[in-house]
């Protein structure tokens, strides 16, 4: 397996354990789900890079461009939240208190 690959797929772990640790603070779990979107859509490059298949380079760029669209609106979403209630702690957003 080479060095490249290798550290993406640590890149990813290193994330996905990321967000089990900070799962209570919103900001945290956010910015660790953005590690793991970098780490596919670098892979998801490379990947069509090294298969020299011409159709599937449309494929990372709209991939980054659909999680780039999501991680502003849950940004969006979090810096609203902090700012109507102080903290970033998930157990004290709920969805039903409108």
């Amino acid at each position: 397996m080479p060095i490249i690959i290798l550290n993406i797929i640590l890149a990813y772990s290193v994330s996905l354990l990321g967000i089990f640790v900070y799962r209570s603070h919103l900001i945290s779990s956010l910015l660790c789900l953005e590690g793991i979107i970098l780490s596919i859509f670098v892979l998801c490059s490379l990947l069509t890079i090294n298969f020299h298949f011409s159709l599937s380079f449309i494929i990372p760029i709209t991939l980054l461009v659909e999680w780039e669209e999501q991680w502003r609106l849950s940004q969006e979403n979090a810096c609203h939240s902090i700012n109507t209630y102080g903290l970033d702690y998930i157990q004290n957003l709920n969805a039903l208190q409108c």
